[in-house]
């Protein structure tokens, strides 16, 4: 009888062991997930921000690159990730920086485009914040 209380105390303890190691490897493949995709939307946002602020201050189309039309797509599109992965001082940012570079043109002062640049920074500063923050948590 005891030999079988104890077999069972094991196997008692060996299924939480299982349970819990499977909960805990899926809560970290859970945070493994976010972390890759809210740095795939950063990369697309900072990538479509910067080219189409390159485009519109400059003014001119290149017949080998990509529209204005396009570029605000994948920018969109990427902000639209950021949304729904990252916190509110991340999505901030992101608006202030796709306001400012909508509104970026050949006229703009040095001033203007340097303030735009900073806002670039911010945000991918922050991001990364939130991308490293989301790691040591994983």
């Amino acid at each position: 009888m005891g030999n079988m209380l104890s077999v069972a105390i094991g196997a008692g303890l060996g299924l939480i062991g299982v349970v819990f190691g499977s909960w805990f490897t899926a809560r970290r493949q859970d945070r493994m997930w976010l972390r890759e995709q809210k740095l795939k939307a950063g990369i697309g946002f900072n990538t479509a921000a910067g080219q189409l602020l390159d485009y519109l201050r400059e003014a001119r189309v290149g017949d080998d690159g990509v529209g204005a039309n396009e570029l605000v797509g994948r920018m969109q599109e990427a902000r639209s990730a950021l949304y729904l992965l990252c916190a509110s001082d991340t999505v901030d940012l992101a608006d202030a920086l796709a306001q400012r570079v909508w509104k970026a043109r050949p006229t703009d002062t040095g001033e203007d485009h340097n303030e735009t640049l900073d806002l670039l920074r911010r945000f991918t500063h922050q991001l990364r914040k939130e991308i490293a923050t989301s790691q040591r948590s994983a």
